[in-house]
């Protein structure tokens, strides 16, 4: 139990459904100034998790575990988040790639460590307050609150771990989720959302990595004429697609704004582009999970960002990678980023599997290929 609303009216609505729940809260930071929680159950019983949360959050935790009526813990996991989020985020950077850290705390850490610990401990699954649903035949599907929909993050989930999960509020918008809280006189109805990376409190993420990583200068270059335009202090501070904060003293001829086109960590180089440079038509990626029956070729819709478009794709699974012909060209694929292949339905779109990017190749002459070293 994070301390938010969604998890507690998740902890809420499990006990309504007859589970047995306990609340735990997870300490994920190296210095009390911060952690996270959860909540367990056995079936007819269950569990619950959510994100990095400063004390007063674990404080509203375990109240709002009090007022529902049900047993408190406090797991210290902060080793572990540091060695496999953390550390992880600051290497993906540093080798030119723009990882999601809400993705990985969920494989590693929420499905992963603590599911073990709950399924070792008696429990049966994880109940989180994440929006999104399981249906009968054990798919993930989207929420039906598209705006809050999280299936992008937890699409690394295998079906094993999806066979041992719960989401309470994947049937219900966020302001039905408020009011319910609201109702059963929980503290955090109102409570705002977080934001931001929950281990950069201040969101600066150049900073944090800066401090991390120390200064790399490099040079940024434009694509097209291979002109020097300037220089940076690190190219582990720049993403594809990013605009703004280039520092660059000359406007393009044409006077249109130049974008990040890639980041090569070898040479410490960011090269820099017109809008259209950006354009991809095949995505690869890597470690994918495909959790909708046996690998093979599909015509689906796939998103590569959170809360991204979604846009018309051949997916095709072999050799241990992913690749997907877009139908259309998409702006601004990370490296890094997930790949998440989705089967539409009426009764809500299906996740049948996802993987990481690993590069992004252009439409024949045009740009350069994203994610190249």
């Amino acid at each position: 139990m994070s301390g938010g609303v969604d998890s507690a009216v998740a902890a809420a609505r499990a006990v309504d459904a007859g589970h047995d729940v306990t609340g735990v809260h997870l300490a994920l930071a190296r210095n009390p100034q911060s952690g996270s929680a959860s909540a367990f159950a056995t079936r007819p019983h269950r569990s619950v998790a959510r994100g990095c949360c400063t004390p007063e959050d674990a404080r509203d935790a375990r109240r709002a575990a009090d007022v529902i009526g049900i047993p408190f813990y406090v797991w210290d996991l902060a080793a572990q988040f540091h060695a496999d989020v953390i550390e992880d985020f600051v290497a993906e950077y540093a080798a030119g790639r723009t990882p999601n850290p809400c993705l990985r705390c969920n494989e590693k850490i929420k499905f992963a460590a603590v599911l073990d610990r709950a399924l070792a401990l008696g429990f049966d699954a994880v109940v989180t307050g994440h929006h999104a649903r399981l249906g009968p035949d054990g798919r993930l599907r989207r929420s039906v609150d598209l705006a809050k929909d999280q299936s992008y993050v937890l699409a690394v989930l295998t079906r094993e771990q999806l066979a041992h999960s719960m989401f309470p509020l994947g049937d219900s918008t966020k302001a039905q989720v408020r009011a319910e809280a609201a109702r059963r006189g929980l503290a955090v109805a109102d409570k705002p959302d977080s934001h931001d990376i929950c281990f950069i409190a201040d969101g600066d993420t150049r900073r944090f990595l800066a401090e991390r990583l120390g200064e790399a200068p490099g040079e940024v270059v434009d694509a097209q004429t291979g002109e020097v335009l300037g220089t940076h202090q690190g190219a582990y501070a720049y993403t594809v697609g990013q605009r703004r904060g280039l520092r660059l003293t000359r406007p393009a001829p044409d006077g249109r704004p130049r974008y990040v086109l890639s980041v090569t960590p070898v040479t410490r180089t960011v090269t820099v582009g017109p809008a259209e440079a950006l354009d991809v038509s095949t995505v690869y990626g890597d470690h994918p999970v495909w959790t909708c029956g046996e690998p093979t070729t599909v015509e689906c819709e796939v998103q590569m960002r959170a809360h991204g478009e979604t846009v018309p794709a051949t997916v095709t699974l072999a050799g241990g990678r992913l690749t997907a012909h877009l139908h259309r060209p998409v702006r601004g694929v990370a490296p890094g980023q997930a790949i998440v292949a989705y089967r539409p339905d009426p009764a809500g779109d299906v996740v049948i599997g996802s993987a990481t990017i690993s590069q992004a190749l252009p439409e024949t002459g045009r740009g350069v290929p994203v994610g190249a070293a």
